[in-house]
């Protein structure tokens, strides 16, 4: 795979522990593919990190498929917007609090039912309810679903906090505006 493109607010990187530490525990991600005819595609989908990869589910037949087996190359993204926040004096001087989480990859479908069957448990610990006296590992469609792990190859997460409020307009002035007058 080619070399990480250059950040240039490397004020915003993520250590690579952070961002995996992020990606465990997000709520939904993107996944994005290249059809054969050139479209990207792109799906929210629930996941989990297990094993050092992101384990999705998705259906048996469809686009997402068709476009996995033209290029196993992936993408998958996750983010955490927070507050919008004023630094400086005009509207435009504005940012939002956020953590995004940035994976590349190649993905290959899970064929062993055992396998599907530790994603589902693991998918519902996750998201599921554990009070919803519902029978568990009860997977009977397991067969109509196919579940894909994405190798990683590459990760990248980005981070702003929230400032304090002592930090933000008007108690701080950080006008970045071009031409701004004070």
């Amino acid at each position: 795979m080619s070399a990480p493109p250059h950040l240039r607010r490397q004020d915003k990187l993520m250590s690579q522990p952070r961002a995996v530490e992020v990606l465990a525990h997000g709520f939904c991600g993107r996944l994005a593919t290249v059809g054969a005819d050139g479209w990207p595609y792109c799906v929210p989908l629930l996941y989990v990190w297990t094993g050092g990869e992101v384990w999705v589910h998705n259906v048996a037949a469809g686009h997402l498929r068709a476009n996995i087996e033209h290029d196993k190359r992936v993408c998958f993204e996750i983010d955490e917007p927070g507050e919008v926040f004023d630094y400086g004096r005009f509207e435009c001087d504005s940012s939002v609090a956020y953590r995004s989480v940035v994976v590349f990859g190649t993905i290959r479908q899970i064929a062993d039912a055992s396998s599907r069957r530790r994603f589902f448990d693991a998918l519902m610990a996750k998201y599921g309810r554990p009070d919803s006296g519902r029978p568990k590992g009860f997977y009977p469609r397991l067969d109509e679903v196919a579940v894909y792990a994405i190798a990683v190859e590459r990760i990248t997460g980005k981070e702003t906090p929230l400032p304090d409020a002592s930090a933000q307009w008007p108690a701080m002035d950080r006008t970045k505006s071009p031409q701004a007058r004070p």
